[in-house]
Order: structure tokens, then sequence, then C-alpha cells
């Protein structure tokens, strides 16, 4: 399953991975509300599906993030500059489901959001 939300960029890429480091991910996700332990690699977080390890990694446009022990892998991305609006973020979450019980479903609408909501709050 995928997630998107957009909304026009506060910052390039180079930015939103200076911005948007291992140690800060709670800064700029409210679904992610403690920084347990990091390095430059990503860490262990308190999110609001309980306690994940969560991988951090630059890519071409901006960061891309998962969670590779949770059950439904999730995994996203923070990007802009790129076509078809290079002025636009876009956040891009997906699962490796095809299907989800509803309250799921909504909690990685609202990570999406709460992403947009964060950075748009620290710039």
């Amino acid at each position: 399953m995928e997630f998107f939300a957009t909304t026009k960029s506060p910052w390039d890429a180079q930015q939103l991975q200076e911005q948007i480091t291992p140690a800060r991910l709670p800064h700029f996700c409210s679904a992610i509300s403690t920084t347990l332990e990091s390095d430059a690699q990503g860490g262990r977080y308190h999110t609001d599906w309980g306690e994940f390890v969560i991988s951090w990694q630059p890519i071409r446009g901006g960061l891309r993030m998962s969670m590779p022990t949770c059950p439904n892998v999730l995994s996203w991305s923070l990007t802009t500059g790129l076509p078809p609006d290079p002025s636009q973020l876009v956040v891009h979450a997906t699962i490796n489901r095809t299907e989800h019980d509803p309250d799921f479903i909504e909690s990685l609408d609202e990570f999406v959001d709460a992403w947009i909501a964060g950075i748009l709050s620290h710039c």
C-alpha cells in the first residue's frame, strides 16, 4: 500500500538531509516520539506503533527511511526538487501489504501528514 502527502517545499534536498538527521526525527514527526539511540545511519525510536529501528539514508532529492523490523516493513521518503513539480515536498510511504485494517491505514495517513506538519513547523 502507498501513502502520499505533498506541500510546497521550504527546503532543497540538501537542506532536508542536513535538517532531518537520525537524532532529530522526533522533532519533525509527531508519530516518532523519542530517540532512544541514534547514529549516522539511523537508530532506535519509540513510535506510535511501538519501539522500532529506523534506518536513514540520503537519496537523490532527499531522504529515505525505513523500519526494517516492523511487521509491515514501513518505508518512506521525503523528496523535493524532482519532476513533475520540483517545488513540491513529497512524503511517500509504503508497506508490504495490499490491504490492512482501517485503523492502521488511518494511522499511516496521519503519519505522512505529520511529516508535512513537522517540517513546516520547523522552517
